[in-house]
């Protein structure tokens, strides 16, 4: 049976999604100085997208969170094998909201946004893997 024509179309969107924070975390680096907060948030953003889109192809509902550690779990109970990588990813959860506000911890350094986009590039890289070509964006 081919797969549903919705679900493909759900699954590339949120691809789509995330493809949009890769460009905005790229472009981010590119001003001197960078924009390190926003890379570090849409290198989260890119992550939890790419998570998402991998449970909306296995019809999996998830809630509404930016916590990776729980939508990677959901991610790992579908395949043991994403497991390091999205152990790795955990660590960006904080990039959703600890720089959006006054008064909150200094910047990222361009180091530590550079480390947090290379995370959710090999995030994304291993789910894409795992998808099939007619939702590739």
């Amino acid at each position: 049976m081919p797969p549903d024509p919705d679900r493909i179309a759900d699954t590339r969107s949120w691809l789509l999604k995330a493809a949009a924070d890769l460009r905005a975390a790229e472009l981010d680096l590119t001003p001197r100085p960078p924009l390190t907060a926003d890379t570090a948030f849409h290198s989260q953003q890119f992550a939890e997208k790419a998570l998402k889109a991998y449970l909306t192809w296995h019809d999996r509902p998830f809630r509404r969170t930016h916590d990776l550690a729980e939508v990677g779990r959901q991610c790992i109970d579908l395949d043991a094998s994403l497991s390091a990588v999205c152990q790795r990813a955990e660590r960006l959860t904080v990039y959703a909201w600890v720089f959006r506000y006054p008064g909150e911890p200094e910047e990222p350094t361009r180091q530590e946004a550079e480390e947090a986009l290379v995370v959710a590039r090999e995030l994304y890289a291993a789910v894409l893997a795992r998808l099939p070509e007619a939702v590739r964006p």
